[in-house]
């Protein structure tokens, strides 16, 4: 945090000298506009010393634990604040976003993963204060999931889950495993920006709409009604499905949203693959090979394979607590961009 408040303060310097040149309104706007961001930073950036300023007082006091655990919440939240406000800007950035679970390699056991998987985003949601929606799911037959989509909606959101994209790895004894041995199973998660009405056009004329029978939750009303939606893209093959409202027309207008964003995601992969064909897309095929994070059972531990970083409590992090791993792969992207444009090894010189 040091490097990253020495950078802060240069970027500064740099913007109050362009302020006072002669600039043009349009440049002025930008520049000021830059100005403000930074400025922020640097104030969260003073909040979170004077944090650590007043926990190493607290260490002096007797029975003063509860307070410095206090402070030790305030500072993670100061400090994962600065990492979201310093990510450069791209296409999650004050998007809600659409996060697709598919079982993959291990049958029945990669669909009780994805469910697993499911219920670790859902808490780790709930704590960030976000809103979660389950527009479609697939259920396998022992209650896990094949496939399910979920739109989460809050501030940066896209900014923090655009780091779970990939397969995730699971070893553990499958609850369909007499035998006691260990399986490995995969699950793929893709992460979608939420797309508006005016960042890509669809014509009409394009799309194929069915509706059919909700299943699942709901009662006898869903059951009864041809309320569930399907669209087909009919130029890219993409199929989108909704049923998660009584109502043919909301199911629709959902069902929408999640199409605009894949063929938003559709284009943005076309033109990263004319930049460089070796690139692959955020899924994979599912293979074990392209994991992105391991969560071994018998070790009681996570890999995230990025950054090699291991956590031995696994139940810490199925249960939604991801502000373990995230604000790291975070900090790792910002030194990385630093780095690239030269400017990290300058403040470290």
């Amino acid at each position: 945090m040091e490097s990253i408040r020495t950078w802060v303060k240069q970027m500064l310097e740099e913007l109050e000298r362009k302020m006072t040149e002669n600039l043009e309104l349009k440049e002025m706007i930008k520049i000021s506009a830059e100005y403000t961001n930074f400025k922020e930073i640097d104030e969260k950036i003073t909040e979170y010393f004077n944090l650590l300023d007043e926990k190493e007082l607290w260490k002096e006091e007797p029975g003063s634990e509860s307070e410095i655990e206090k402070i030790d919440r305030q500072l993670e939240k100061v400090a994962n604040d600065i990492l979201a406000q310093l990510l450069p800007e791209d296409e999650f950035r004050d998007r809600n976003v659409f996060l697709e679970i598919r079982a993959g390699t291990g049958g029945e056991e990669a669909a009780l993963f994805a469910g697993d998987l499911l219920r670790m985003y859902l808490r780790y949601a709930e704590s960030k204060g976000w809103e979660t929606e389950i527009l479609d799911e697939s259920k396998s037959d022992l209650g896990g999931y094949k496939e399910v989509v979920v739109r989460i909606k809050g501030k940066n959101s896209g900014t923090y889950m655009k780091y779970e994209r990939g397969v995730h790895r699971v070893q553990r004894i499958p609850v369909t495993e007499s035998g006691g041995r260990i399986h490995t199973s995969t699950a793929t998660v893709a992460v979608l920006p939420e797309i508006k009405d005016v960042d890509i056009y669809i014509d009409p004329k394009d799309l194929r709409i069915d509706t059919y029978r909700a299943s699942g939750a709901g009662g006898q009303y869903v059951n009864k009604t041809e309320s569930a939606v399907r669209i087909t893209h009919l130029p890219t093959g993409i199929v989108v499905t909704c049923q998660s409202e009584r109502s043919q027309h909301q199911n629709k207008e959902k069902a929408m949203m999640v199409l605009r964003s894949k063929l938003y995601e559709l284009a943005r992969r076309e033109q990263e693959e004319k930049i460089s064909s070796q690139r692959k897309n955020q899924i994979g095929t599912g293979e074990r090979s392209e994991k992105i994070r391991t969560y071994n059972f018998p070790q009681n531990r996570v890999t995230d394979h990025r950054i090699n970083l291991t956590i031995y409590n696994l139940q810490a992090v199925l249960d939604g607590n991801l502000d373990l791993i995230i604000p790291k792969l975070m900090q790792h992207d910002i030194e990385q961009q630093l780095k690239e444009l030269g400017i990290l090894q300058a403040v470290e010189g």
